[in-house]
Parts: structure tokens; C-alpha cells; sequence
């Protein structure tokens, strides 16, 4: 049974357009895969459905009504909610304040219903299975909890359909199986879902039906089962996805960068060298202790013991200005969170870590930076249209373009990627792979961490795995495979501590 059509949607801004004769449906009771690389148009489409955006032209009916106002309140009323990338969760509110809010019971005399509303909440997140106090301060939830909330205040309010954008980008492994437990909870209870994500293998183990847009248009629909990954790829792109190395095998210079025995807030007894050039990838299962690790060569957390040195000198950790001043840079996960200034243009951010160096010299030359901004832009392959423009105006792997140009900027040596292609479509992410690619050729030292294994088989000079914050594994290129990178991130191989020699050490 259809509960949603949207009919040749069409919609422009300043004269572009952005969505081109597109028609979508979904089924009641089903999760529905809209799929596309950034900027293929399906934020918009989903902003029109949910009231944010109106449209030009085309008609949306759901449950055989149609939405002729085009609002959020209609949208909402009519039983649609939007859960975005960007939670909408106020932290300094507990939990069943966030789910009441704006819909607060009160008595004749209006005031609050408090010990009603905690009941409530607490009844709906018993029933979603939600280990969450209705009275916890919503700050004090992790990135997990607060994802599921979000997804407590939609169906709070009673909707129907739910669409989830990207909603696994900052959850590990143990959150993503329990938001996709409780999607097809309640997607057997009728419910139905638009699931926007970039991962394939998540795609393939939740979503019934798929629909592909590219460029602004409907390319092609169907049901998950009749397709592969490599046809869903292709429909994206518009070409072949070739999954096949990018790595081109480089000489190596000297030893730059050296950790002994570092210890920290999740970690322990690390010890690797890296030489001018190399690209080591970092994994293991989320929370093993590779982004601890990356975050204390880049001072942001503490060193409890060992040693760090650059180019022969010692970094002392605990100081991002330290390590700066070492030419090490770090492009953290979570770039809403830790990179991204939202209220600043692009020639700004690219300009501001530069400037914390030079801070003595509090002089900014317009002209220069300007300059400098246009060289990166065209270097980078960065998409948007002047300098002036805000960063949050660009898609997820172009901001990642230009907070990898701030770190160039400061003329950084040693390069940490923590997770670089969050968040980001297939094809920026290959673009993110050859930048890396170019700059270990031109003689940058880079540790990349993900969790996705064909990245660093596409990259990495070797690889080292971490399990329960300790090394678990350092293999060469030749040895990284999936199956046997998870023997060791989940230890099921057991490692006697100093057995393996570091390869290419």
C-alpha cells in the first residue's frame, strides 16, 4: 500500500536548479533507501517533504491527502518527521522536556504536568527498548542516545514516516545495531522509514527498496534484492565504480616521527615510527584507542608517559599549539563538532589555524589570503562559488577539502586523518583517497583512521590494528585483508605482546 508520493518535484534557488522532474514513493511499512552522491538533490527533496522548503512546482500526497500548504506543521500533522544528521537536541534540557517540548501538558491553571510527561516518556522509550532515564540532562547522553531520542520525539509525535539522514555517521558498531534493531521494530508495527546514508553494506541489511537520484534528478528505483552494490554505485556516479586499488607504491625517506610507549586516557604502551612519506592506516573496532591515540600526538588530550618526537625533536603532549608549532595537524572526526565554523566563510576558515600560529602578528592581509584561498580551491578541487561564502554552504566532502586546506596552510608536515570520509558520497570519496595519495607523493607523513578496511587497502603503506587500546597487530600492505584485520580488532587471534617486528619499521 502507497502511503507517500511525490510527483515531479521541481525546485530552483537563484536560478539554479536543484531538483529536476523528480518523482519518489514509498510504501507504508517499509524502509526506503534514497541514495545519490552530495548534492544529487535528496536533502532538498526531503526538506519539501517535511515543510522546511517549498517547491516550484509538482504535488507530494501522503496517505492519500495532499500537502498543498508545503509547511512544517502540515508536514507534522500529517504524521512525517525528520530526523537530521545534525541532531536537534537541546542539552540543556532533560530527556522528556525535549520530547514535550512544545507540546507540554499543563492543568487548568497551566502549570506543567511534570510527573505525567516523565511517565510518558519513560512508557515510549520502555517500549522502543531505550535504556535512557526520562529525568537524564540530554547533554549527558552520548552521540548514541541522543540519535535514538530523536527518534523518541518522531514517533512521540505520532508519525508515520521517518526519515533518517545519514543517522549512523557517529555511532560504533554496538549503537548501530541497536537503532537498527528498534527501525525494524517499528517498522513492523507499520511504520515506515527513508534511510540517506552513503555506507553500502548498511543499505543492503536494512533498506526494502531503493531510489537513486544524480544530478538534480530521479535516475532509477527498485528493490534491494534485484541490485548489487556495484549497480547502485554505478546508477550513482553514472559510471562503472571501479573498486580497485588507487595505491602506487613511492620511496620512503627518513624516520620523522617516533612514539614510545605512550600511554593516555584509553590507551597504552604504544610504540611506531613513521617515515617521510608513509601512509600507515590506524583501525580496529570503534573505541580500541586509534582516535585516543591520534588526539594525543595532537596535544588535544594528555600524554600519561612515553615520548613523542617530530623531525628529532620531543613533542610534549597536552598542547594542540605545541604540536601545531611541530607542523603535526589533524582533521578530527566529527567535523560539525571539531572543525567546522559555521559562522565563518570559507576564506576564513582556511585562513584561522595560520593565524593562532602567528599570533603575535595580529595583521590579516585581505589580498593575500584571498590569494591563498584561490590556489587552495583549485589544488583541492574545492566546488563552491566565492570566498565569501559559508562554509556550511558546501557539501560534507568539500568542507572536508577545506579544513584539509587549513592544516596545509600552517605548512603541517605530519598529517592525522581521523575518519576523513564520514559522512561523504562515493565520489568525494575517492577524490579524499587521491589527495592523500598526492600528498604522501610530495612528501607528507600521514596516519589515516577508519573503520573501513578498503580504505586503507586503497591507501596505506601498512597498517597497524588496535584492540582494548593496545596494538593488537602492525601488518604490511600485502597482508591487509578484512578477514584478517578482524581477527585481530576483535581478538580472535591471540597476540603475545612484542611477538611481531614492525613491518617497514
Amino acid at each position: 500500500m502507497e502511503l507517500l508520493r511525490m510527483e515531479h518535484i521541481q525546485k530552483s534557488f537563484f536560478g539554479v536548479s536543484v531538483l529536476n522532474d523528480v518523482s519518489f514513493c514509498v510504501e507504508a511499512g517499509e524502509i526506503h533507501a534514497l541514495l545519490g552522491e552530495n548534492g544529487a538533490g535528496k536533502s532538498t527533496l526531503m526538506n519539501i517533504l517535511a515543510g522546511v522548503y517549498t517547491k516550484d512546482s509538482g504535488k507530494v500526497v501522503f496517505d492519500g491527502k495532499e500537502l498543498a500548504d508545503g509547511s512544517i506543521s502540515e508536514a507534522e500533522h500529517a504524521g512525517i518527521a525528520f530526523v537530521h544528521q545534525e541532531l536537534n537536541i537541546f542539552n540543556n534540557l532533560k530527556v522528556y522536556e525535549n520530547l514535550f517540548l512544545g507540546k507540554e501538558k499543563t492543568n487548568t491553571l497551566g502549570k506543567l504536568k511534570k510527573k505525567e510527561m516523565i511517565q510518558e516518556a519513560a512508557a515510549l522509550l520502555e517500549e522502543m527498548g531505550v535504556d535512557i532515564s526520562p529525568v537524564a540532562l540530554a547533554g549527558g547522553l552520548d552521540t548514541g542516545k541522543k540519535q535514538l531520542l530523536e527518534i523518541a520525539k518522531a514517533l512521540h509525535s505520532n508519525a508515520r514516516l521517518i526519515i533518517l539522514d545519514e543517522p549512523t555517521t557517529a555511532l560504533n558498531n554496538a549503537e548501530i545495531e541497536h537503532l537498527f534493531d528498534i527501525v525494524r521494530g517499528l517498522k513492523e508495527k507499520g511504520t515506515s522509514f527513508i534511510f540517506i546514508s552513503h555506507k553500502m553494506p548498511e543499505i543492503f541489511r536494512l533498506a526494502d527498496r531503493y531510489t537513486v537520484l544524480r544530478n538534480s534528478r530521479f535516475i532509477h528505483s527498485g528493490r534491494i534484492s534485484d541490485v548489487t552494490a556495484e549497480e547502485v554505485t554505478r546508477y550513482m556516479v553514472g559510471e562503472s565504480y571501479v573498486n580497485k586499488d588507487m595505491y602506487e607504491e613511492r620511496p620512503l625517506g627518513e624516520v620523522v616521527f617516533e612514539a614510545k610507549g605512550i600511554c593516555g586516557n584509553g590507551f597504552r604502551d604504544v610504540d611506531f615510527t613513521m617515515k617521510k612519506g608513509e601512509i600507515i592506516g590506524f583501525t580496529g573496532l570503534a573505541g580500541a584507542g586509534a582516535s585516543e591515540v591520534m588526539q594525543a600526538i595532537f596535544g588535544a588530550v594528555p600524554l600519561e608517559s612515553g615520548s613523542i618526537r617530530v623531525f628529532g625533536k620531543e613533542l610534549r603532549g597536552g598542547s594542540i599549539h605545541e604540536a601545531m608549532k611541530h607542523k603535526v595537524a589533524m582533521l578530527a572526526a566529527n567535523r560539525k563538532e571539531n572543525s567546522v565554523l559555521a559562522d565563518m566563510t570559507l576564506m576564513e576558515n582556511t585562513y584561522i589555524s595560520r593565524h593562532t600560529i602567528d599570533g603575535k602578528n595580529p595583521h590579516i592581509y585581505k589580498k593575500k589570503e584571498i590569494e591563498k584561498f584561490e590556489a587552495y580551491r583549485k589544488s583541492l578541487n574545492i566546488k563552491a562559488n566565492s570566498y565569501k561564502d559559508l562554509i556550511t554552504s558546501l557539501s560534507g566532502g568539500n568542507q572536508q577539502k577545506v579544513i584539509l586546506a587549513r592544516w596545509l596552510n600552517t605548512e603541517a608536515e605530519i598529517l592525522l586523518f581521523d575518519n576523513p570520509t564520514q559522512g561523504i558520497d562515493v565520489g568525494a570519496k575517492a577524490e579524499i583517497y587521491r589527495l592523500i595519495l598526492k600528498l604522501a607523493q610530495a612528501g607528507k607523513t600521514i596516519i589515516v583512521n577508519t573503520l573501513e578496511i578498503p580504505e586503507i587497502q586503497k591507501i596505506a603503506d601498512r597498517c597497524i590494528v588496535f584492540y582494548h587500546g593496545e596494538i593488537a597487530a602492525r601488518l604490511s600492505r600485502t597482508e591487509i585483508t578484512e578477514e584478517k584485520v578482524m581477527l585481530y580488532a576483535t581478538n580472535a587471534v591471540y597476540q603475545k605482546e612484542g611477538k611481531m617486528e614492525e613491518a617497514n619499521g
